[in-house]
């Protein structure tokens, strides 16, 4: 019989643990594989662990490490030969492991996530800023050169192979650890006839912009891991032009010349449009359209914002020179 290692980094999610770790039971007994659960826990002070326990989870205390080093902690106690990834606020589907078992058995992949939806209640930034990602449902699996750590399914070998995930990333350890997995020559599919609910979406303004601010963070730590590629460097010096273009929309208000300040705040709205145009055009909803190029102006600005200060941050750290 397989065994499959479940492990769930959590901080601060007694609201979602408990649906998050019954879901993962579930889909472990509809494809007949013993599982272990294990949680990751980065200090929480409300009853996130108690209640993980309540369900059978091994429970990890370790405060103070970053999301790699805790998924990476949960996996040297991990004792399946096929891994699974989970985020504390998803739920998988019951008929989420015995299809991609059956896939990876033909040789089709190696890697495995399934697209994320927001329940019916989120507002309606979250739900559009997650279909983004999302496959319309006439197209079930593609495959891709990274996945999002929400989910991730493979055997443990994949794991072992990469030396999992980076211990130094503060966010972005996903796209990064799964990057390698490719250029290791994983095939890396992502699926859309099953998906997972992400029940911890951003419920206000404040949180969006924050969770975006801390994502974009990782910009500048990716491309020291590997390098300058144009793929890494695309949206921080995307987002750092459309900086550049504010300044010159103020400059020339000052000085008088607004058709200038005009057409440069136009300009602006260019980048964010042609990404909203990409990403909606395969759902064929003229309001997603809409909704995504609002989303991504002001995504486009807090990049800049984040790779600016984490610049600034790393000249900081970095030793004197004589």
């Amino acid at each position: 019989m397989k065994r499959i290692s479940i492990i769930i980094p959590m901080y601060n999610e007694a609201r979602h643990i408990g649906r998050t770790l019954l879901a993962a039971q579930k889909a472990a007994h509809a494809a007949n594989v013993e599982c272990e659960l294990i949680v990751v826990d980065n200090g929480s002070t409300d009853q996130g662990p108690q209640i993980a326990r309540q369900f059978g989870a091994t429970v990890l205390s370790l405060p103070g490490l970053l999301i790699g080093a805790l998924r990476n902690r949960g996996t040297a106690i991990a004792s399946g030969e096929w891994l699974a990834f989970i985020d504390a606020d998803v739920e998988m589907p019951e008929t989420w492991l015995q299809p991609l078992f059956d896939i990876q058995a033909s040789g089709q992949a190696d890697v495995f996530g399934l697209d994320l939806h927001t329940p019916a209640e989120a507002p309606w930034f979250a739900t559009a800023w997650q279909r983004r990602t999302s496959q319309p449902s006439h197209r079930v699996s593609h495959s891709v050169d990274w996945l999002p750590s929400s989910n991730l399914l493979m055997r443990r070998d994949w794991f072992d192979k990469v030396g999992g995930f980076n211990e130094t990333l503060r966010t972005g350890e996903d796209k990064e650890f799964t990057l390698r997995l490719h250029e290791q020559g994983a095939r890396l599919l992502s699926v859309n006839d099953k998906v997972a609910l992400h029940w911890g979406y951003e419920m206000n303004w404040r949180e969006w912009m924050g969770k975006e601010m801390w994502r974009q963070g990782s910009h500048l730590q990716l491309l020291r891991t590997h390098g300058m590629s144009l793929r890494l460097l695309r949206f921080p010096m995307l987002s750092l032009f459309v900086w550049l273009l504010d300044f010159l929309a103020i400059s020339a208000l000052l000085d008088g010349f607004p058709h200038h300040a005009a057409l440069m705040v136009t300009l602006t709205l260019m980048p964010g449009l042609v990404l909203s145009v990409r990403q909606s055009l395969k759902h064929r909803d003229p309001l997603l359209t809409l909704q995504l190029w609002g989303l991504h102006w002001l995504r486009l600005h807090l990049a800049g914002a984040a790779f600016i200060l984490s610049l600034c941050q790393w000249n900081a750290r970095r030793p004197a020179r004589g």
